[in-house]
């Protein structure tokens, strides 16, 4: 298919916040090799990656290559406590034994310290006076309307250009890095192609889905004309439900959608922006929204404002999250999970939200086209990643902000037809997900040959190093011997 990867761009800008976290942050075994497997289903006794020791006693940032600044402990000496360049380059310090590509960090460990915002270092970043201001903000966002709470939006987010740490407006610091780290370990084993389960059913080149968090009754009321629209387009989409306060939740209403052959998925508990400000209380929330959950027959969940605590997800019993953005400079949370593929957080499947979210373009960014949104779309499918939107039913109901969105579901029109990016509701993307997590490849005479449960909608690719790039194709080269 041709498509490349280059692994000598030039270095991210990333601003100067102070991060500082102990060896004890991320807590994550050292798992090299597992963290290449899980991620491209390749044959294990292809892939040799182990990591360096000792390891610094702190986490900080670090280079890994042009395009991959990272988090986590490292060989050298004690890391940046600092995303601000110049930073160490720990791809100098990657060294080969006895055909193993010994890396200076914990690979999983950085991975996951992407995924998981670990390089926010968690509290740090928020002050007290932060969270001062938050409660006060949604004690009061009751009593204000949508001018006051845009103002107050827009100055949260009035440093955003200066933050290039995730990059803007998308960030795949994860798939650089999983990249690089594949085609130094195909070096090392002396390798020029390695075979692993593409990441979409049937060979698709990217996956779309297309979501609806409902916030209040107006929005509620707008759903069957919004589905109507969607289905003028040819694309369904998972409508966010909240259970309590906002407004009534007949059992008609969810009929209605799943009968059309749309999704629900459960908004939060009650949208106050508060879920996670205390553990106990969280607790509470939990079992209530666990419940809904069965009730209404939800296997996903989606966070308020998309606030997320991924420590706290063991109290969930839905099957996948939709709470992670890829990167959030303008969001009330900041961060970003750097990945544009779907992730595991223990049992849960995280759909990372990988485009803005139509309130922000609207009313924040002031955007009436889908320029944005198009150049997304683009970064999105150069990593043949997941293209998932945010569009409330709310945002939509003027006729100049409906018409926009229809421009966008006609570009992703065009993009399903011409392109053979895979059109999905969540949970689809999820029960794929974890089909292929369980899938492997072995050798047949002397070809490759996926196997486990879905295998029939599995595709066999290759990872070829071509010029110092990672190329994905489709052909059928004989095993390496």
């Amino acid at each position: 298919m041709g498509l490349e990867t280059s692994l000598d761009r030039d270095c991210q800008s990333v601003p100067a916040d102070e991060v500082s976290a102990s060896e004890e942050r991320s807590g994550i075994q050292a798992l090299p090799s597992e963290a290449v497997i899980d991620r491209y289903r390749c044959p294990q006794d292809l892939i040799g990656v182990v990591s360096s020791e000792p390891l610094s006693s702190m986490a900080g940032f670090f280079r890994f290559g042009q395009d991959g600044i990272c988090y986590g402990r490292s060989i050298s000496a004690i890391p940046s406590p600092r995303p601000k360049l110049p930073l160490h380059d720990a791809a100098g310090e990657v060294a080969v034994e006895n055909a193993k590509l010994l890396l200076p960090f914990n690979l999983k460990e950085v991975i996951d310290n992407l995924r998981l915002e670990h390089y926010r270092n968690g509290e740090a970043t928020e002050s007290n006076l932060f969270q001062l201001c938050k409660k006060l903000y949604y004690y009061l966002r009751p009593f204000t309307n949508q001018r006051i709470r845009k103002q107050v939006q827009k100055f949260h987010a009035r440093n955003w250009k200066k933050r290039s740490f995730p990059q803007w407006p998308i960030d795949t610091t994860v798939e650089n890095v999983f990249e690089r780290v594949l085609l130094l370990s195909m070096k090392a084993r002396g390798l020029d192609k390695i075979p692993f389960v593409w990441f979409w059913p049937n060979g698709a080149s990217g996956c779309l889905t297309m979501t609806h968090d409902v916030e209040t009754r107006a929005g509620k009321d707008f759903c069957p004309t919004l589905m109507d629209v969607d289905d003028a387009f040819g694309i369904k989409a998972a409508f966010g439900i909240v259970p309590e306060e906002r407004y009534e939740v007949s059992a008609n209403l969810l009929d209605t959608m799943r009968s059309r052959g749309f999704e629900v998925v459960i908004q939060d508990l009650n949208h106050d922006g508060r879920l996670f400000d205390d553990k106990q209380e969280f607790l509470r929330r939990a079992k209530l929204i666990n419940q809904y959950g069965r009730e209404f027959g939800a296997k996903g969940f989606r966070a308020a404002v998309l606030y997320r605590k991924p420590e706290w997800y063991d109290a969930f019993d839905f099957e996948f999250d939709m709470s992670f953005p890829n990167v959030a400079p303008l969001d009330p949370q900041q961060g970003g999970c750097c990945t544009v593929m779907p992730f595991f957080i223990g049992k849960m499947l995280e759909l990372p939200v990988t485009t803005v979210q139509d309130y922000t373009l609207f009313h924040v960014l002031n955007e009436r086209s889908i320029e944005l949104w198009k150049s997304q779309i683009d970064l999105v499918l150069k990593k043949n990643g997941l293209l998932s939107f945010i569009v409330h039913p709310d945002y939509v109901l003027q006729p100049d902000m409906l018409s926009v969105y229809k421009h966008l579901l006609h570009q992703l029109q065009g993009l399903r037809d011409k392109t053979a990016i895979w059109c999905a509701l969540p949970s689809e993307i999820n029960a794929w997900w974890r089909a292929r997590n369980k899938m492997s490849i072995i050798k047949d005479g002397a070809s490759w040959r996926i196997v486990g449960e879905g295998a029939e909608r599995a595709v066999l690719a290759y990872a070829k190093n071509v010029d110092g790039k990672i190329v994905y194709e489709f052909s059928p080269p004989a095993c390496p011997q």
